[in-house]
Order: C-alpha cells, then structure tokens, then sequence
C-alpha cells in the first residue's frame, strides 16, 4: 500500500484535487477574468490574502520572539525565510475564504470577482511560497 500512495500521490495532488477545487467552488472563469481581478473586490481579496496574513504572521513570529526568553527564541533552526514561505502558503485561503464570500456577498458578478481572486490569489501564494522555500 505505501507504493501505491506514492505511485497515485503525483496524480491526485496535481490533478484530482485541484478540479474536485474548482468544480466544488463553482468557479467559472469568463472571458472578462482580468477585470475581476482589477475590481475593488478582486484587490481587496489579493491583497489580503497575498499581502495581509504573511504580514500578520511574520508580524505575530517577531511579537513572539520578543516576549520570549531571548535565549529560547535564538535558539531554534527556523530561519526567517522559512517563516516567510509558511506564512505566504498561508495565502491559500480557498475554502474558508470562499465561505466568507457567500456570506458576504449576494450580486452574482460580486461573488464571481471574489472567487476568481481567490483562486489567483491561492495559486500565486502556493508557487511564490514553494519558490521561497525550496531556495537554497
């Protein structure tokens, strides 16, 4: 069984789940899919989710830090790039973030811009926190 989790792993992670995702979001990607990105909401979504909760988490980390023994808080093998990609991966907010859409949100072209923004705002944090922490 541990071959075949391996062997289907790749698969499902790359395939699978990103469309069981979308087709369970409702996500439609019209042919206008910039302009949703470029609305007021669109903005909002990404720059909370791409710039928000990265610095609020690195914001949190260095709070912790500071409360914490000095001794205790220099001593631990997490570097600042690593809290950097963690908190970026953080970013992908698609469930939750599409809950608080519908709650939030009733026009139809609203809800459409929300969730466009949250699946780019999702796929930018994945790779951008991949790349940083897979840099050597």
């Amino acid at each position: 069984s541990y071959g075949l989790q391996h062997f289907l792993h790749l698969p499902v992670a790359l395939g699978i789940m990103p469309v069981f995702a979308l087709a369970n979001a409702g996500l439609i990607l019209s042919p206008s899919w910039t302009n949703d990105l470029t609305s007021p909401i669109g903005i909002g979504i990404l720059t909370g989710l791409l710039l928000g909760k990265p610095l609020g988490i690195l914001l949190g980390v260095w709070v912790s830090k500071k409360i914490q023994n000095q001794e205790t808080a220099d001593n631990d093998d997490i570097t600042w790039r690593q809290y950097t990609g963690a908190s970026i991966l953080a970013g992908i907010g698609f469930t939750m973030s599409i809950f608080i859409t519908l709650l939030a949100l009733k026009a139809p072209q609203d809800v459409l811009a929300a969730k466009t923004a949250i699946f780019a705002a999702s796929l930018l944090a994945g790779i951008l926190g991949y790349f940083i922490l897979n840099k050597k």
